[in-house]
């Protein structure tokens, strides 16, 4: 694997899981929890969105396989998908969502976990960037350690949600964002630019 492939997987990664657009969400959800309660929760959400994104890098394409989806059909619709994906983020009034309350209700999971952490978008990502046929386990094991990066960082920026707010604000984590949305928009076009030409991956 090339380092030019490292860093689409990672350019990638970064603008699906987008770790500084689940800042605010965080923040949000975890306002009426003490200091070490709000810790645990963005631990517990970053390691059950490891287990699903492990999950899906790992098993997603022997599901497409039994389900005789072809990978490029996939790389196709994945494409498509992220660019919306990418347009919600770019045109995105408000980064809410409608968060069940209650005492059983655990945000760790539902929105931090998914889908604000693992969002569709990395889901669909990380399948379409380490196909079996052409990505050996080191290959894949490398596009994991590149997501567990992103992820860790996500966890730390989430711990330093207060302090990151205060200094660039809610209207620059908002520009920041977009700034990403535009990143994926590429990435989502060259996906489907590569599959069209029945390359997969980056191209």
């Amino acid at each position: 694997m090339s380092w030019n492939e490292l860093l689409f997987d990672f350019v990638t990664l970064w603008v699906t899981v987008d770790p500084i657009g689940t800042v605010p969400l965080y923040l949000s959800v975890t306002k009426d929890m003490t200091a070490v309660t709000r810790k645990r929760a963005a631990m517990r959400a970053t390691l059950i969105a490891f287990g699903l994104l492990a999950g899906f890098l790992y098993l997603g394409q022997y599901l497409l396989e039994a389900m005789r989806i072809e990978m490029l059909s996939f790389q196709i619709a994945g494409g498509i998908v992220l660019f919306l994906f990418a347009l919600t983020m770019i045109f995105e009034k408000s980064s809410g969502y409608d968060v069940p309350t209650g005492d059983g209700h655990d945000v760790a999971i539902f929105p931090l976990a998914m889908p604000s952490i693992a969002t569709p978008g990395a889901l669909l990502s990380v399948v379409v960037l380490t196909d079996n046929n052409t990505h050996s386990f080191f290959q894949e094991t490398l596009t994991c350690a590149v997501m567990a990066f992103i992820l860790a960082t996500t966890l730390v920026l989430m711990l330093l949600g207060n302090w990151i707010i205060g200094l660039i604000g809610r209207s620059g984590a908002s520009v920041l964002s977009r700034v990403m949305g535009m990143l994926l928009a590429a990435a989502a076009v060259q996906m489907v630019y590569s599959a069209c030409h029945g390359q997969l991956g980056p191209g």
